[in-house]
């Protein structure tokens, strides 16, 4: 496998209020439940890099932010999961590529300028994007309070849906699976199950081919 990478690498994705990061928690209960135990990270990352940038978020804007959104993307490649797919682990992200394709072009950057400034990331072998009713993510975020700049702006919700349905085809364009949940009326653990049985059916890296998968939908 090229670059010694026998583990797996899954990414989890989706508009604020959708449910990620229970969904995440969830998934890896789910899995260390069926002795497959996973390991997880989160993006931006824990490191002096990745706090600046989720820290001033708010401050910076644009092109900025991107460059920035990047350089942690490649620290997290160099130092979490390219050595957690070198032992063979499975590794899941909460957050990779679909959101700077969806949260930077939302802050006026355009795709062809984050396509190109991410294209040396590792494609995970599974991209998950979970959807839900834009308002019911609304609701979700009203009730939860304003954390972003993003979440002012009333027509969020659903421009995050459409551009989460674009960055799910750019990804299928790039060869990677693909697994799109809509999460409106399932349970966290419905949808850690759908994802936990697509792991196995993924193919290993060194025999992957680029294919384009039809997106899954609950």
């Amino acid at each position: 496998m090229t670059g010694g990478r026998t583990g797996r690498f899954v990414t989890i994705d989706g508009p604020s209020g959708v449910g990620k990061s229970t969904t995440v928690q969830t998934l890896h209960d789910h899995l260390a439940a069926q002795g497959r135990p996973a390991q997880r990270t989160v993006e931006p990352t824990a490191s002096a890099l990745g706090q600046f940038t989720r820290s001033h978020a708010n401050q910076i804007h644009g092109l900025a932010l991107a460059c920035l959104v990047a350089a942690n993307r490649y620290e997290h490649i160099d130092t979490v999961i390219r050595p957690a797919l070198q032992a063979g682990k499975l590794i899941i992200s909460d957050r990779y590529l679909p959101s700077t394709l969806v949260l930077q072009q939302l802050d006026a950057v355009q795709v062809d300028f984050l396509l190109a400034l991410n294209r040396h990331v590792l494609l995970p072998d599974l991209a998950v994007i979970l959807t839900a009713d834009p308002g019911l993510i609304a609701q979700r975020t009203a009730t939860r309070g304003i954390t972003h700049r993003w979440h002012l702006d009333p027509t969020g919700p659903s421009r995050e849906a459409d551009l989460y349905a674009e960055a799910a085809s750019h990804l299928l364009a790039m060869g990677v699976e693909v697994l799109l949940l809509d999460t409106s009326n399932a349970t966290p653990s419905d949808v850690a199950r759908r994802i936990a049985d697509a792991i196995p059916a993924l193919p290993l890296a060194s025999n992957a081919s680029p294919t384009r998968p039809t997106p899954q939908e609950t």
